[in-house]
């Protein structure tokens, strides 16, 4: 197993560590832009490569019994304690990750191994399911998917990798992962060298960096592959569902797509505890989470008390402190990313918003930005922003609120606040979206809670027992005792 990081810039496949033969790349730091190494990438041999040994390897792991497939998630689990401190440096090294953000990921992450997945074989289930013909018993099992195909993001590489990755492994699959570009490590490399370490079988997990369009395309239109788990934009992860289905194999689909999760403040809610939630809702990790709130809705009647309480809290945030530990804010992801917020920021302004809070930024660190008067065909509204830039709108009423609410086309996670519990539980059932929480804010997620989206911003369910669902097939298996008779006639039916 590497023991350095620069041993981590290389290819796993097939149980092999080795130089790419692709396309060259560089890995960039985002807090100061340097590179931290430069490694070619993967070709489309390799894909077939690791897809046909994974489907070797994934037939005897399937058989393994449910202790022995739970003792290795538990070893994952401990080299991730034993190693934290090198991959949370990770995290802050190649995804632009604040101390915080590596000590959350970290812990969701450990709690995926060592909860969700150690639990997960045990979980598995099937049934006797009744029958009119006499003598037949009809049988329902789970079984393995086989192989599953991983394309895995940037912005929380660690866990959205393994949310996927040791659920999948824990059911008796095997995994080909292709990570981001931009995390080429922390969604990848560094998977293959934990599950290296924890002795998993040779072939059984692959990671080949590389493009979307080359190596990410041919991995989802491998023969092999029978489920692909993918974590993007909703563009392409559009494509992505058009190729698997295009594919010789038609895949089952995991999708979590884009989102432009709401935060809603109706007027009986505790003001200073929604502020809270709402701050560290909308700012960690720069904004840069599939489910943070990309807007915040609030009632007239308590929307001045809100701004002006929000604006104060956010203003002390501290920013930009590479090793602080009470740092919420770095950089962005990439130089790309920086230039399509900023130039978002310019057009709010340009179509009427109010800017309440905001500075220059400094290097790809973008200070927390406010935003009030938003109209709400606003960019800030219409568009998943991805950054640190807080969209405030005002509501009439608790109906025009939900109007607001649900005005999108996307519907992963939301959030609602007011006292009163049965009217915000009223108000919840009422979001248009996979998840809502109470009092709370929407960057949630838990080892044996159904994580997914409605509309376009996903398709599928992640943990727990939606995991099953998610990485097993259902066998119909009848066995018939004793002789049938068979109709030869229509009279006899």
């Amino acid at each position: 197993m590497p023991k350095r990081y620069e041993e981590l810039d290389r290819l796993f496949v097939a149980g092999e560590w080795r130089e790419g033969q692709g396309e060259t790349f560089k890995n960039i730091c985002p807090w100061d832009e340097s590179a931290i190494f430069t490694m070619k990438t993967a070709e489309t041999g390799d894909v077939d490569k690791a897809c046909h040994a994974a489907a070797e390897a994934q037939r005897e792991w399937g058989k393994l019994p449910p202790s022995a497939r739970a003792a290795k998630m538990l070893a994952i689990g401990d080299i991730l304690e034993a190693r934290k401190d090198e991959i949370a440096g990770w995290i802050v090294r190649e995804a632009g990750g604040t101390q915080l953000k590596a000590a959350l990921e970290l812990m969701l992450v450990t709690q995926v191994a060592r909860q969700e997945a150690a639990t997960l074989p045990y979980m598995v289930e099937g049934a006797i399911l009744p029958e009119d013909i006499p003598g037949k018993e009809s049988r329902a099992y789970r079984q393995p998917a086989g192989v599953v195909a991983l394309v895995s993001p940037w912005n929380f590489p660690l866990q959205l990798t393994a949310r996927t990755l040791f659920p999948a492994l824990a059911l008796g699959n095997a995994v080909v992962i292709k990570p981001a570009s931009d995390t080429p490590v922390t969604g990848g490399t560094i998977f293959a060298a934990i599950c290296e370490e924890a002795g998993l079988p040779a072939g059984l997990v692959s990671v080949l960096p590389g493009g979307g369009s080359t190596i990410g395309e041919a991995l989802v239109r491998h023969p092999v592959p029978s489920v692909v788990s993918f974590t993007g934009s909703t563009s392409v992860g559009r494509s992505v569902a058009t190729a698997a289905l295009d594919s010789k194999r038609i895949k089952s689909l995991e999708l979590e797509l884009g989102g432009n999760s709401p935060i809603v403040v109706l007027d009986d809610a505790d003001i200073d505890y929604a502020v809270e939630a709402s701050v560290w809702g909308k700012f960690m990790h720069q904004g840069q989470i599939c489910m943070i709130a990309n807007r915040i809705v609030v009632e007239d009647a308590v929307h001045d008390e809100f701004v002006e309480k929000f604006v104060a809290r956010t203003r002390k945030l501290v920013v930009g402190q590479r090793d602080a530990a009470d740092c919420l804010i770095g950089p962005v992801v990439n130089r790309d990313q920086f230039d399509g917020i900023m130039e978002m920021i310019a057009k709010a302004k340009d179509q009427g918003a109010t800017c309440a809070l905001g500075r220059e930024p400094d290097g790809l660190v973008i200070p927390p930005h406010v935003f009030t008067d938003v109209a709400d065909d606003n960019c800030l509204v219409a568009n998943e922003i991805f950054g640190p830039v807080a969209p405030v709108q005002r509501a009439r009423d608790e109906d025009h609120a939900l109007e607001l609410a649900n005005n999108t086309e996307m519907g992963l996670s939301s959030s609602v606040f007011s006292r009163d519990e049965s009217r915000a539980l009223a108000f919840a059932k009422q979001i248009e979206a996979g998840m809502t929480h109470i009092n709370d804010q929407p960057v949630n997620d838990s080892p044996f809670s159904p994580f997914g989206a409605v509309k376009n911003s996903g398709l599928g369910r992640f943990n727990g027992r939606w995991a099953i669902e998610a990485f097993t097939s259902t066998r119909w298996i009848s066995v018939q005792h004793g002789k049938r008779q068979f109709p030869f006639s229509a009279k006899s039916l």
